[in-house]
């Protein structure tokens, strides 16, 4: 299996995903900055020009939630559970995509990549994903005051997958340290060496 990779959100999550299942795959990073995404052979991979991106015998398969979804099948891992958690996972999925992570990844937009590009972060976009994060977060902490990872008692692909911006809350000024049962879930999340450290050496 290849794994097409670079050190954004959705990549990070699929490659600690693949570390996590110990997936045999072969890792093999995309320099957006030179433009590699838009050249015609990865185009062809991936019309969207985005990574991560995973090549096996089953075909080629984009989006970061349905590959870590992949490596679980093919590992034979419940990560991706297959018995009635499956239909929370999904919730937990499209909650996330439209919730939670969408405002941590503004924040990690403005604070992180504007920059890099020589843009100013715009206060306006800041206050008001502070503000829906907030409020979606506080739905979150409720969850994890009762239990310990997103669904049932292992973790499963919802929790890498909700945990995508979270490593970049104090430089993005995520406002996580609001939220004290999301903080001790995430910091558990933390002593996963394939979470802290995800990418290729």
């Amino acid at each position: 299996m290849k794994l097409y990779y670079c050190e954004t959100l959705n990549p990070r999550k699929a490659c600690a995903a693949a570390r996590f299942l110990k997936a045999d795959v072969e890792f093999i990073r995309i320099d957006l900055a030179s433009g590699e995404q838009r050249t015609t052979e990865f185009l062809a991979l991936n019309p969207n020009g985005k990574v991560p991106v995973l090549q096996d015998d089953a075909g080629t398969l984009w989006e970061a939630n349905a590959i870590m979804c992949r490596l679980s099948d093919r590992v034979g891992s419940d990560f991706w559970p297959h018995d009635h958690r499956q239909i929370d996972v999904l919730r937990w999925l499209s909650w996330d995509a439209s919730h939670f992570t969408r405002h941590a990844a503004a924040l990690w937009f403005e604070y992180l990549i504007k920059p890099l590009f020589g843009g100013e972060p715009d206060v306006a976009v800041i206050e008001d994903a502070k503000t829906s994060f907030r409020l979606h977060a506080r739905v979150l902490d409720d969850h994890l005051a009762t239990n310990s990872v997103a669904v049932g008692k292992t973790l499963t692909v919802a929790d890498f997958a909700l945990a995508a911006a979270l490593p970049y809350a104090t430089s993005a000024e995520i406002p996580l340290s609001e939220f004290t049962h999301i903080q001790a879930w995430y910091e558990r999340l933390e002593q996963l060496d394939a979470w802290r450290n995800p990418f290729p050496a």
